[in-house]
């Protein structure tokens, strides 16, 4: 089984490889088409059927596009290419951002993060509720229960801030286009830090913006998008040996989300200097520093509520049921053994960390891409036995699967590091 397996993809990518850039992304956008007519048909969500029926002509038109120059002989590939990804981005990023915005069709997590930016404005503490014998102290009238919790770190309400000061949570203060503008620009300086092909660089902006992978989000909630763009920032900050700015990207995002301390983690097995000598302590300086001063005077604030909304509502033991409990494995079987609650994410840590250690053992000292690659399968797991968590984080090991591709495919000599 396990043969035939792994001659189909052979198979497989021996087909994909054989494609011309053109022909790959046309397949690609193709597909991103079929997923958008999927979405506006079947979804109840109005800001995810809206974006689907808004970003099926665009996906068409630039696959389209794309096959037919795909066709010919073109001098200058990339630039087509690039022009391609332009018209996508416009067309199923900042089209369907800018009238969601406007109609104020969003995703509950856009809500959460613009009343956290209200209370930090005005010195309030975001985490107001909490869970207590079994109901919510705290809860924000007219609303449901779980949007009276922030399950952020504090520094995620600063996209929530703009919204505050102008008393307007639509259009251009809207916290999706905060957060969609911060990832443009951190990814923007990412790519151009990262070590790989011209070709390999666009993949990664096609798979992080244009495809649904990172439109869909964008204009629905957003607030996952961040936190990639800062770790596609620190993984070329690691590949480029700059401990520092590593250190500060990934302190940022783990100062926003939970998501980022898996890489903030893995980064200090893999960060080292430009004469290859580790430099985790540097990197978990600037991580613990940044985490600390912006997220301790809240957890000390109000430690009850901050554990309820940080910890334990992600984790779906706050006594509140999720929207993010999409039907994966672990929240299948906690549904029918609601006792596995408490159990199941701590055995599947341990579990998890005893192969991750022996995996890392075996391959000592661990490479950039092997540490990704190894990311990618954890955060899999992590998603599949959550007991509340989003189809959706699947952005995640994928994302990471890319990066540990491309840095496997274009490794840099470290003569070469040390002369930039």
């Amino acid at each position: 089984m396990l043969a035939v397996s792994f001659r189909a993809r052979e198979r497989y990518l021996a087909w994909w490889t054989s494609l011309s850039n053109l022909t790959g992304d046309g397949l690609l956008y193709l597909l991103a088409a079929g997923f958008a007519v999927v979405l506006g048909w079947t979804s109840t969500q109005p800001a995810q059927w809206q974006w689907g029926y808004l970003s099926v002509g665009p996906y068409l038109t630039v696959a389209l596009a794309a096959f037919i120059l795909g066709g010919r002989v073109i001098r200058r590939e990339h630039v087509a290419r690039l022009v391609l990804l332009g018209v996508v981005i416009v067309g199923a990023v900042f089209v369907p951002l800018g009238l969601e915005s406007h109609w104020r069709h969003a995703q509950p997590e856009v809500g959460v993060i613009t009343r956290a930016g209200q209370a930090l404005s005005k010195g309030e503490d975001p985490y107001r509720a909490y869970a207590l014998d079994g109901r919510v102290v705290g809860e924000i009238h007219g609303l449901p229960a779980f949007e009276s919790f922030f399950p952020y770190f504090p520094l995620m309400g600063v996209f929530g801030l703009p919204s505050a000061e102008t008393h307007k949570s639509k259009g251009l203060t809207d916290a999706r286009i905060i957060m969609t503008l911060m990832t443009l620009i951190v990814s923007g300086w990412a790519l151009f830090l990262l070590r790989v092909s011209r070709e390999q660089k666009i993949r990664v902006a096609q798979v992080l913006i244009a495809l649904p992978t990172g439109a869909l989000f964008f204009s629905t909630g957003g607030d996952d998008m961040p936190i990639l763009a800062l770790i596609l920032l620190a993984v070329a900050a690691l590949q480029r040996r700059q401990s520092n700015l590593a250190g500060v990207s990934l302190g940022l995002a783990a100062a926003m989300k939970l998501t980022a301390w898996p890489m903030a983690a893995g980064a200090l097995l893999v960060a080292r200097n430009r004469e290859g000598r580790s430099t985790w302590k540097q990197v978990l300086g600037w991580i613990a520093a940044i985490v600390v001063v912006t997220t301790v005077p809240f957890a000390i604030r109000a430690p009850v509520a901050f554990m309820s909304n940080v910890f334990a509502f992600p984790l779906g033991i706050a006594g509140v049921s999720s929207p993010a409990a999409s039907a994966l494995p672990g929240h299948i079987l906690t549904t029918w053994l609601p006792a596995l609650g408490h159990v199941l994410a701590p055995v599947s840590l341990l579990i998890g960390g005893y192969f991750a250690t022996k995996y890392t053992r075996r391959h000592w000292p661990l490479t950039l891409s092997q540490m990704l690659g190894l990311l990618s399968v954890a955060f899999l797991c992590m998603i599949c036995v959550a007991t509340a968590t989003r189809v959706g984080y699947v952005i995640y090991p994928l994302n990471l699967w890319l990066w540990s591709s491309v840095t496997q495919e274009s490794p840099v000599p470290v003569e070469e590091l040390v002369a930039t």
